[in-house]
């Protein structure tokens, strides 16, 4: 960003009146709360389970209904921004987290999940890479870092609030499957409200619908693609093993630790949710590619920590784990998030972004749908050993591209 963009950006402040902190905040709340709609859902699936009597198959189609959501909007959807503002496309997400909240909260049977589910990743497929790069054009280059920091910091605070608002009122409110999204949409609609407020930092939105194309755009540019690769798949990693989580904590807790209170299944994400944060920000010191590689290393482990919390049935052994997959998901998603981030041309920002969550939404999507599948045929044990080789692959991979092609910090 120049100068004179940097210049535009605070004048457009003072006409608004809003500073560049609060618009800064109010971008990240977007995130938050978008990210949030994905696990709000979470502690209410047993009770979805029981309403509607569908099967562990079905629960492992809707999940993937929410990814393809994801991969749909970052396909279709997640280069707009560059063209049409910021503002806009984030108003956009909104919308659609608004409509999937209504739709969970008059849901009456399983079709209902699968429409709810869609929008949802539709709305945080949009709202991700446009709300990833309005930051750091708010921020410009006074700190390469801090647009990362707080989007990954916002996207996980979002899902641990999610879930454990959710656990909560489930367990302890009236109305459990509709009181957490009366609560989600009252947040939804005031932060969508504020979005009018930070300033647009798209310098030339295109005017015309034949300047906008919703041909599908997911690629990096030749001279930075070896780059994209071990961000690309560290992402992919890291947050497979948040998902590789979110599907074994359920079950362990569930049947193994006989555990069905819906505000300790919450919690637990949250702790999750709450350790990547504070890793997030107290390793901002850290290189970006530092980061990165640190967490390839550290991602076998993590996974044997995980199924050892399987082996054992032990509470200790998996909060252990919990906050050990969570330091390692802290500084993947990080490091390489900011290292895309850094890559990207300005022009293209939006572009490269989204490509990158698309990676990291696949590795999200693949693990519960792949342990649905294999636990169902094979049982669990053989389906968490197979996800640690899928692990192990992808580290070696990223960690081999991540140390002959370095970015520059």
């Amino acid at each position: 960003m120049t100068s004179a963009d940097t210049s535009r950006i605070a004048r457009s402040h003072a006409g608004i009146g809003v500073g560049r902190s609060a618009a800064i905040t109010m971008v990240a709340a977007m995130i938050g709360a978008l990210f949030a709609g994905s696990t709000v859902v979470t502690p209410l699936y047993v009770m979805y389970k029981q309403a509607f009597g569908f099967s562990q198959i079905s629960l492992t189609l809707i999940y993937a209904a929410y990814v393809i959501g994801n991969l749909g909007a970052l396909l279709l959807f997640g280069h707009l921004s560059d063209r049409v503002g910021r503002r806009p496309m984030a108003i956009a997400g909104m919308g659609l987290a608004i409509v999937g909240a209504l739709v969970f909260l008059f849901a009456r049977g399983i079709g209902s999940l699968y429409i709810g589910r869609i929008l949802s990743g539709l709305a945080i497929g949009i709202g991700a890479g446009t709300g990833t790069a309005w930051l750091a054009e708010l921020i410009g280059e006074e700190s390469k870092s801090r647009a990362t920091v707080i989007a990954t910091s916002a996207n996980f605070t979002g899902l641990g609030i999610g879930a454990l608002l959710a656990g909560l009122l489930a367990e302890y409110a009236p109305w459990p499957l509709q009181l957490p999204y009366v609560v989600y949409l009252v947040a939804l609609v005031a932060i969508a409200a504020l979005l009018w407020l930070p300033p647009e930092t798209v310098t030339r939105p295109a005017r015309s619908i034949r300047d906008i194309s919703i041909r599908p755009r997911v690629s990096a540019p030749p001279e930075i693609r070896a780059q994209f690769v071990a961000p690309a798949v560290t992402g992919f990693g890291a947050m497979a093993l948040v998902g590789f989580y979110a599907a074994l904590a359920p079950t362990l807790l569930a049947e193994h630790l006989q555990v069905s209170n819906h505000a300790v299944a919450g919690a637990v994400f949250l702790e999750l949710a709450v350790v990547v944060a504070c890793t997030i920000v107290t390793t901002q010191s850290l290189s970006s590619r530092i980061a990165m590689l640190t967490a390839l290393a550290l991602m076998l482990p993590s996974v044997g920590v995980l199924v050892a919390a399987q082996l054992e049935r032990s509470m200790p052994v998996l909060i252990f784990a919990t906050a050990v997959c969570a330091v390692t998901a802290g500084l993947g998603y990080r490091g390489s998030l900011q290292v895309a981030n850094q890559i990207a041309p300005q022009d293209r920002r939006a572009e490269i972004v989204s490509s990158y969550f698309i990676c990291g939404f696949a590795g999200n999507a693949l693990p519960v749908i792949g342990i649905g599948v294999i636990s169902t045929f094979a049982g669990s044990t053989a389906a968490s050993l197979a996800f640690a080789a899928m692990i192990g692959i992808f580290a070696l991979t990223a960690l081999y591209f991540g140390w002959r092609y370095r970015p520059s910090e």
